[in-house]
């Protein structure tokens, strides 16, 4: 699969997460979504491979780790280089990427 394809499959599977947790009745924003500068080497926001998004439950805005769970849960199950940075050695819980040359 050539960056392209993955980023377009990326983006398809961002679409059905989003519709998720709208279904869920969950607020998102955007966080992250292209980074140029600021994160780590190597991480999968430069190769438009990643996202960030903001949870809002409530109206309230919910940055731990735990309440994206549901969300980090669905977009696991959506394709299998899906990966939820709930999971994560340092917990990342609205990061949610695919794996490309072998980072998440």
């Amino acid at each position: 699969m050539t960056l392209s394809e993955k980023q377009q499959e990326f983006t398809r599977c961002v679409g059905r997460l989003i519709a998720f947790a709208d279904s869920l009745g969950l607020g998102l924003t955007f966080g992250d979504a292209y980074a140029q500068a600021g994160h780590m080497v190597g991480s999968c926001h430069y190769s438009r491979l990643a996202v960030d998004f903001n949870l809002f439950i409530d109206g309230r805005y919910r940055p731990d780790s735990e309440a994206h769970r549901p969300l980090g849960e669905h977009w696991k199950a959506l394709h299998p280089l899906a990966r939820w940075g709930g999971d994560f050695k340092r917990n990342d819980g609205n990061h949610y990427s695919f794996e490309h040359e072998g980072r998440a």
